[in-house]
């Protein structure tokens, strides 16, 4: 290797922290075993190489194998010798290093040769096809890896809806980023044929944080390599928040992908925990008991399916208060699950971010966000099982669309989310009993042999959730 290229591959080596180097020297050399033993046993000093079939090895369960492949094919791009020769079938150490820290640590300029040759093995521009399959099979490997890993905090893949709806709806969305060289979007499905040039995907992953972070989660959790160090990993740590309260109790209405799609929306405070404060199929389908669970209990997530199978739903900024005005701030949203992706953020138009009646004989009594009375972006009747989702063409706070499949519609299910810490005031209401306050009456009981009354009232222990 010439100098120049001794000091760049210095250069991105120099970008890992000590222990850093030795786990990404340790995995190579894990990669490299069989190859290298080979070399020693002909009595060579051949130079360590890692090849597709000893990556292939190495990945066979944490990752799906075409996602092996392309992160093969990105290795490969390396060019060493600057000389733009074909790609070898070997990868050096230097190939590996460089890549690592491209990928890792890279800005969207040094990630781009990798991410093309990842999308494509050609040179040259790639189709939409080829961007949507490289996506799809990015958000896959990322919701296998991390339930290979045991990573998904509480989340599972039984918990949750089947991921693969969801998969192809995040993908639809990410891909929906994508601009022409004249700031236009492009649209499906023309997307499909069109062709991209270099400089359009480096656009794209500079503006769509998801790309890099996934990336990132693939090559540490797949690799299993700087995965546990205290490296500069806050774009991943709260990929997917804890998940609390829904242990063998509920299948969710969200599915992985859109659970890490929604929860990159919410202010970065409220990203590391979501808690199951409702759900229709647990508390009961009635509105007393739906604002019984969900009133002062902090910041929430509301999420809703209609009997003809869409998904969709608000995050409220707010503890919800019952009362006959709008509430909230313009950090509330609403967003759409399925059959799309989406979220839809306020508009500046008006403040009618949020707002929830019960009993009240002059005002509209329900659950509501964006819009107006009687003409909610999303609105949940008191009468329970009613709603509607009004939006001739667009909601007034939120600019979204309809978001049910018919503008009146009837509910099938709901849960609420409280998201972030819970607020101080509820913790210490909800984790007093009459037995916490007298422990002699507690301490009678257990010796006549008694149970707890009062255990079976509280929800389930904050600690009890984690799936790992």
């Amino acid at each position: 290797m010439g100098n120049a290229e001794s000091n760049a591959y210095r250069n991105h080596l120099s970008r890992f922290l000590p222990e850093e180097q030795s786990d990404v020297d340790g995995v190579f050399d894990i990669l490299s075993g069989s190859s290298g033993s080979a070399a020693a046993k002909n009595g060579k000093a051949m130079k360590k190489t890692v090849t597709l079939e000893a990556l292939k090895a190495y990945m066979r369960e944490p990752l799906p194998e075409q996602m092996t492949v392309r992160l093969y094919n990105g290795m490969r791009s390396i060019d060493l010798t600057g000389k733009s020769s074909a790609p070898s079938d070997h990868i050096a150490k230097e190939q590996f290093v460089i890549f690592m820290s491209n990928l890792l640590k890279g800005n969207a300029d040094e990630k781009i040769t990798i991410i093309m040759r990842m999308i494509s093995t050609t040179e040259g521009p790639v189709k939409g096809k080829e961007i949507q399959e490289f996506t799809e099979d990015l958000i896959k490997s990322v919701v296998h890896v991390l339930s290979y890993r045991k990573e998904l905090k509480g989340w599972n893949l039984e918990n949750t809806r089947d991921s693969a709806s969801g998969i192809k709806a995040l993908s639809s969305q990410l891909l929906s980023e994508l601009k022409l060289a004249d700031g236009t979007k492009a649209v499906s499905p023309q997307l499909m044929e069109m062709n991209f040039d270099r400089s359009v995907i480096e656009d794209w992953v500079y503006r769509v944080p998801q790309i890099s972070a996934f990336l990132s989660v693939v090559i540490r959790q797949g690799l299993h390599v700087l995965h546990s160090l205290p490296d500069q990993t806050k774009d991943i740590v709260n990929l997917v928040p804890g998940c609390k309260g829904i242990k063998g109790r509920i299948v969710s209405l969200f599915d992985i992908p859109s659970i890490i799609y929604i929860n990159s929306h919410l202010p970065a405070e409220l990203q590391h925990k979501w808690r199951l404060l409702f759900s229709s199929k647990l508390h009961g389908e009635s509105f007393s008991q739906l604002c019984a669970h969900i009133v002062n209990k902090g910041p929430c997530i509301v999420v809703l399916k209609d009997v003809d199978g869409f998904i969709f739903g608000g995050f409220a900024s707010h503890s919800w208060e019952v009362k006959p005005q709008f509430q909230g701030d313009n950090r509330c949203f609403l967003f759409s699950v399925f059959p799309s992706l989406a979220v839809y953020t306020y508009t500046g138009y008006n403040d009618h971010y949020m707002y929830l009646n019960h009993g009240q004989q002059t005002m509209p009594n329900g659950l509501g966000m964006g819009g107006q009375h009687d003409y909610f972006g999303l609105w949940v009747d008191s009468d329970y099982g009613k709603g509607h989702s009004k939006a001739k063409p667009r909601c007034t706070t939120y600019n979204s669309p309809q978001l049910s499949a018919k503008e009146d519609f009837t509910l099938d299910a709901l849960e609420v989310w409280a998201v972030g810490d819970m607020p101080e005031s509820v913790e210490t209401k909800g984790k007093k009993s009459i037995l916490d306050v007298d422990p002699e009456a507690q301490a009678l009981l257990e010796m006549t042999g008694k149970s707890r009354h009062s255990e079976g009232l509280r929800e389930p222990p904050e600690d009890d959730d984690e799936d790992n």
